[in-house]
């Protein structure tokens, strides 16, 4: 006599169709949603601004609070990414070389990125013309500030205790103390592993904050853009237009000649098809003017890109503080602008030791919020004190100069990141070309790949993101 558990079968079995059973549905991606709505928030924050210039002003703080909520998680996720990257590599020597390359490329761009500037600087002449007023004068040295020298500089990269690090707004603090813990858990060996799965976790946690965060995005970018089209205007930007065409114009040039030209010859990519993969991490920064506001997701892009993670973890936080090509063309124009706006061009002999100059000045201002304008202004009161008067000319159109700044230090260090791993042999090439292609999409819900964690709910060790070529190579080291 059949049993129920066979009857059940049967009746399964006789109301199942030959075909095989139709894989379960994706969910949907909606994210693009989201990009679409930062689109018309801009917009829509741009006609506010023109159309009702003090309504435009009053929403400054939307925009603010956005990119303040995602300034909140850099800390915690350039600590996660380096502890993990440098806790699971075997030799400290490996980091070492990853961070000296870094530095070096930072250098040498910067001093590219300088004289780019000088050179435009030179042919334009964009201050040509202009005068001052004693409100400019006023406006040009409030924006002084006190810049550290340089061994007071290195002292503030040191957190007061080792949680300050995560409630200060200095990045290479939180640096140092990621490179201490992911040392100190790589000395540890196995006893370090728990702590390592315990960090897996936090990440996990602080990257979907992080997406949910994202959907702010559209209400922060119509407060930012309505605030400062109503604060400029447009006569203040039709006297101003040829420094702000000229930048935008430099750092085009910047990006798709020089930064283009090098990652083809030493990484074999094409900078368009690299931009259409970071394209919506572009369209945050131009909406917010804030590169910081995609720090986080540079990080899980080109770790998903097939970057290894310890590449990804020092040179990304550390190019945000020292890789700033954008920065680099804005200081020398805006020099060169301000000198001829009050009628004391500057000789050549003049101009490079301005160059180095600020090119020190603004490594001591890394990490500090509208760093670009503040360092400038610091370099000239230091180098030639007789041209901040002038800086009151630049402050109305900064905002929007601003942009490119931003978008320029972002493509710049995710260029950085892509050749020093391939000079490190830390990338995955196979890999880079799958995304590329599309065939390997991010997952915009969580930032990570999820299909690839393994374990359960219980407890069991979680991979967080897939084991690459180059973590691979140091694991053999």
């Amino acid at each position: 006599m059949p049993t129920k558990t066979s009857r059940r079968a049967a009746v399964a079995a006789s109301s199942t169709p030959d075909t095989a059973p139709a894989a379960p549905a994706v969910k949907r991606d909606r994210t693009h949603y989201l990009y679409i709505a930062v689109i018309v928030a801009v917009a829509l924050g741009i006609a506010v601004g023109l159309i009702w210039p003090d309504a435009g002003v009053e929403l400054k703080p939307l925009g603010t609070g956005f990119v303040n909520i995602i300034k909140m998680m850099i800390s915690p996720i350039i600590f996660c990414t380096i502890v993990l990257g440098i806790g699971s590599v075997r030799k400290a020597a490996k980091v070492g070389a990853v961070g000296g390359i870094a530095l070096g490329y930072f250098t040498v761009m910067s001093l590219v990125a300088l004289s780019i500037g000088l050179v435009v600087g030179n042919i334009l002449h964009p201050g040509d013309g202009l005068h001052l007023t004693d409100a400019i004068k006023a406006s040009g040295h409030d924006q002084v500030t006190e810049a550290l020298p340089p061994v007071d500089f290195v002292l503030s990269i040191i957190p007061k205790t080792f949680v300050a690090a995560f409630t200060g707004e200095q990045v290479l603090q939180t640096l140092l103390v990621a490179l201490l813990a992911g040392f100190a858990l790589q000395g540890m060996g196995s006893a370090g592993q728990p702590i390592l799965r315990g960090v897996e976790h936090i990440q996990r946690l602080v990257f979907r904050i992080l997406a949910m965060v994202m959907w702010a995005a559209p209400v922060g970018a119509f407060g930012a853009m309505a605030a400062v089209t109503g604060s400029a205007g447009v006569d203040a930007l039709k006297k101003l237009a040829i420094l702000m065409v000229g930048f935008y114009i430099t750092c085009f040039l910047f990006v798709f000649i020089v930064l283009g030209a090098l990652l083809r010859i030493v990484s074999g990519l094409n900078i368009f098809t690299l931009f259409k993969y970071l394209g919506r991490e572009f369209l945050l920064i131009l909406s917010t003017s804030s590169s910081e506001s995609a720090l986080p997701r540079l990080i899980a892009k080109m770790e998903h890109l097939g970057v290894s993670k310890p590449v990804v973890g020092i040179t990304v936080p550390t190019g945000y503080s020292f890789n700033l090509d954008g920065t680099m063309i804005y200081m020398t124009m805006a020099s060169l602008f301000i000198a001829d706006a009050m009628g004391t061009p500057m000789p050549v002999g003049e101009q490079i030791p301005l160059l180095l100059f600020l090119l020190l000045a603004s490594k001591g201002a890394a990490g500090v919020t509208g760093a670009g304008l503040a360092t400038l202004a610091g370099g000239l009161q230091a180098h030639k004190p007789a041209l901040v008067d002038g800086m009151g000319l630049i402050v109305g159109i900064d905002r929007f100069m601003s942009e490119a700044r931003a978008l320029t230090n972002f493509a710049g260090n995710a260029v950085a990141t892509v050749l020093i791993g391939t000079w490190t042999k830390e990338i995955d090439r196979a890999r880079v070309d799958q995304v590329l292609a599309g065939h390997l999409p991010f997952d915009e819900k969580t930032l990570l790949d999820e299909h690839e964690a393994h374990g359960d709910a219980e407890g069991d060790a979680v991979e967080v993101l897939p084991e690459q070529g180059g973590e691979k190579e140091l694991a053999k080291a």
